[in-house]
């Protein structure tokens, strides 16, 4: 009997080992600089405070393997697990103990990064690492794993998770009340406002308005309407995933948002079958697969169920306290089973937080970033699926007050006290080793120059000071 599904599921746990290796190798950069015993926001003290608050809970609220020791060196071997193990995943080796062990790794980074584990792309991986365990075949060296195709639950759950990152992410885009939706121009500035735009980004933007207009409509036809040929017979769900592949491989050269829409792209390849590359001519095995331990299926059946019904729960009852939100309370923790809304409101200017520092208080010299806007001269980067996570918080931080984001001042202390974990999340140290007496942020606005500014000056972005973001912290040596 042929299988229906076994060489969409191998590019996926393939592909899935990838997107792995990129988080965790986007992580052995900065994780020691973030919560390492000389970062930003420690772990150590992290979990000190979760444990003396919450006690023997703590391992719900914080489900990570960092209980054991969240040292550097602790750190650093974490994310040499997490990088062996989504290699032996992306050459399909042991590939269920291979998937299972990235999902847990990178639930332990995820659950003690704090401030900088906020994202949507760190739920959706844990949502589809956990499933996969469900989906990938057993043994050693598999192949495709005909003798154990993929299971009907685990292959839905993971096309509902795509169908639901779609879809609410339509939903909300309508029920935020964001006019830029209504009003067809989300679309228009939106290549420059993002995180981290690329230079494609800044071609796609000076496009005229009925460009952007017309992707405002197509989007929203996508994610609130087309998602739905997942439920319809096979020749709409293959348009359905040759449509929304050629969307994501637009927004994935005109816009950074780390392995979010490579995850994205992927789970469609799972609206395919194995009739579209046999036609391809690649060979499709007809073997009878023997049967599945029953007790296997149950247990299968109950977990991802839950799951299933939490997912639903968390999108329309998020916050709610009733007992029919418990399971959606009890995963929360984990995130595997998440609501999705994104660009839910369009950010309308780009704003630019910048560290500064000084040895007099009187000349300031800034920390040149790796990936963010900063020199006007220099051309806008494709770093995908590498995520920096540090200049991507700074992103947030910067549409609100400091007071909002305290763990800029943190930032900042660790830049006087010569932490260099931190230091190494900038591209170079202007004070050569010797930390400065003074930082301080600014925050500029930025905006792309217009065709003609670039081919007189070179200059992709223009730029505004607007003033001082947080206040000056000063080293406890430093010189009066």
């Amino acid at each position: 009997m042929r299988t229906g599904y076994l060489w969409p599921r191998w590019i996926f746990l393939r592909g899935l080992g990838l997107i792995f290796f990129s988080a965790f190798y986007s992580l052995a950069h900065e994780i020691h600089g973030l919560i390492g015993e000389r970062g930003i926001l420690p772990a150590t003290s992290y979990l000190s405070d979760v444990s003396t608050q919450l006690g023997s809970v703590r391992f719900w609220y914080a489900p990570t393997l960092l209980w054991i020791g969240a040292g550097d060196h602790a750190l650093t071997a974490l994310i040499a697990a997490g990088l062996i193990a989504s290699l032996l995943l992306t050459l399909n080796v042991w590939p269920r103990a291979a998937v299972i062990a990235c999902t847990v790794v990178f639930m332990s980074c995820v659950a003690a990064l704090q401030d900088f584990s906020s994202y949507q792309s760190d739920g959706m991986l844990l949502e589809a690492g956990f499933i996969s365990a469900f989906l990938a075949p057993g043994g050693v060296r598999p192949g495709l794993g005909a003798m154990t195709p993929p299971s009907r639950w685990s292959l839905f759950m993971l096309q509902w998770e795509w169908f639901r990152i779609y879809f609410e992410s339509g939903v909300v885009k309508l029920a935020s009340g964001d006019r830029h939706w209504r009003d067809l121009t989300a679309m228009d500035d939106y290549y420059q406002n993002g995180p981290l735009p690329t230079w494609l980004g800044w071609y796609v933007q000076h496009l005229p308005h009925w460009y952007h207009a017309g992707t405002v409509i197509i989007t929203l036809g996508v994610e609130l309407v087309l998602v739905w040929a997942l439920f319809l017979p096979r020749k709409f769900r293959i348009a359905c995933a040759a449509v929304v592949s050629a969307l994501q491989v637009g927004i994935i050269t005109t816009a950074n948002y780390a392995f979010l829409n490579y995850l994205v792209l992927l789970l469609g390849v799972l609206l395919l079958d194995d009739d579209i590359f046999a036609r391809a001519t690649l060979r499709v095995p007809d073997v009878a697969p023997p049967a599945r331990w029953r007790v296997w299926q149950y247990v299968e059946m109950g977990v991802l169920g839950f799951v299933f019904y939490a997912t639903i729960v968390a999108f329309f009852n998020e916050v709610s306290s009733s007992p029919l939100s418990l399971p959606a309370r009890v995963l929360a923790p984990f995130r595997i089973a998440n609501a999705y809304g994104l660009f839910a409101t369009m950010t309308e200017q780009r704003y630019e937080i910048e560290f500064q520092g000084s040895n007099d208080g009187t000349t300031w010299t800034p920390y040149p970033f790796r990936y963010k806007p900063q020199d006007i001269h220099e051309r806008p980067g494709i770093y995908a699926p590498y995520q920096p996570r540090f200049e991507w918080n700074l992103w947030f931080a910067s549409l609100g007050p400091w007071q909002q984001s305290p763990w800029v001042i943190s930032a900042q202390q660790r830049i006087v006290d010569g932490s260099p974990g931190v230091m190494r999340l900038f591209r170079s140290d202007p004070f050569h080793g010797t930390p400065p007496a003074l930082t301080r942020t600014v925050l500029w606005q930025y905006w792309f120059t217009d065709a003609d500014t670039r081919h007189r000056t070179g200059a992709w972005w223009r730029r505004e000071e607007l003033g001082v973001f947080t206040g000056v912290v000063g080293s406890p040596h430093a010189r009066p």
